[in-house]
Order: C-alpha cells, then sequence, then structure tokens
C-alpha cells in the first residue's frame, strides 16, 4: 500500500528525490516517509537435544512446521515479545539468551527477521489451535520426515551447529541507556 498522506499534519504527499532516492515528503512540514518496515521474531528453545517447532495452521505457511515466533509490537521490547510469542503459540516458557541468526529480506515492506536462542524454563509442548495446531521437540533426522519450511531448515542449522554464543544481552552497559534493550559479543 503506498502512503499518500502526511501522518504528521494530514497534507498530500508528493514524491521528492531525497539524497538520489525518490521518497514521499510532506510540503508542508518536515516529515518524509522513509519506507515500511516489519520486524520479526524467532525462537530457538533447545530441550534433550531437541529444538521446538509449531506446525502453521494459519497461512502464510499453513501446514509447515517453523520455529515459534512473530512480529514485535510498537511498545514491547523484544525480548519481551519473543517470550511471549513461545508462550502462546507452544505453552512453553522460555527465557531469552541471544540472538543467533538474522535474515533481511528487501521487499515492499522490508522484513527483518532476528531469531533468538533460548533457554527452555519449563511446560510441555501444547499448541494454541488458533495460530499452530501442533508443537513438539524435534532431533534434526526427525525433522527430515517433516514438512519443515526452508527458512526453518536454515534456522534449525543454526540451532544445532553454531559455532558461537551469538550476540548476548549487555545487562550492565558502559553508559546508561533507558529503554535500551542493547546486545553484543
Amino acid at each position: 500500500m503506498e502512503v499518500k498522506f502526511c501522518t504528521s499534519c494530514g497534507d498530500k504527499l508528493e514524491s521528492r528525490d531525497i539524497d538520489g532516492t525518490v521518497r514521499k515528503a510532506c510540503p508542508s512540514c518536515s516529515f518524509v516517509h522513509w519506507g515500511s518496515y516489519s520486524v520479526g521474531v524467532g525462537a530457538l528453545v533447545m530441550k534433550e537435544d531437541k529444538l521446538l517447532l509449531v506446525r502453521r495452521a494459519q497461512e502464510p505457511g499453513k501446514g509447515f512446521w517453523t520455529n515459534p515466533g512473530g512480529y514485535i509490537e510498537q511498545l514491547e521490547p523484544i525480548d519481551a515479545t519473543i517470550e511471549r510469542e513461545v508462550l502462546e503459540e507452544s505453552g512453553i516458557r522460555a527465557t531469552v539468551k541471544g540472538v543467533v541468526a538474522l535474515r533481511d529480506q528487501p521487499r515492499g515492506i522490508h522484513n527483518v527477521y532476528i531469531a533468538f536462542d533460548m533457554d527452555y524454563v519449563d511446560g510441555e509442548p501444547t499448541p494454541d489451535q488458533t495460530e499452530v495446531d501442533a508443537a513438539g521437540f524435534f532431533s534434526l533426522e526427525e525433522m527430515e520426515a517433516m514438512n519443515v519450511a526452508s527458512f526453518t531448515r536454515w534456522l534449525a542449522d543454526v540451532a544445532f551447529r553454531r559455532s558461537s554464543e551469538g550476540l548476548l544481552a549487555d545487562e550492565t552497559p558502559i553508559v546508561p541507556l533507558n529503554g535500551y534493550r542493547l546486545y553484543r559479543v
């Protein structure tokens, strides 16, 4: 969907060259529409050398096994988002350890997907019966016979064969940055 009106003052936007890129800009105020973006998050939760997967019950991806995840909410911290999504979709409580993978997908709505390594806390895989209709922990061997989505196969490889802990939460940054959630090597 094309943006047509200024979200600051409501005036009709015009096309304008800004630093070599044609963008929608407001002729009445300083608003520039820099583009449309979405940020998704996914969980890699391991238990007894098996990865948590859920089977999608609706589009997109209906019938495919994927790792639990979703899109971040506007005012929700990203670690709270992924912990909530895992619980909602699978009944599993897990906590964020770090960031272990990232997908960049430039398109009409530029999509960034951040995969989190998570510690299993408790719970038994129980699908929500809305977004997902099955959930469980699976080995790589078991996944071979399953309808696992391609991107999830790549993430499973990250989960089972990674060579580092990834980016970890910086609980004590050198400067106070209230409202930030920082991750570093």
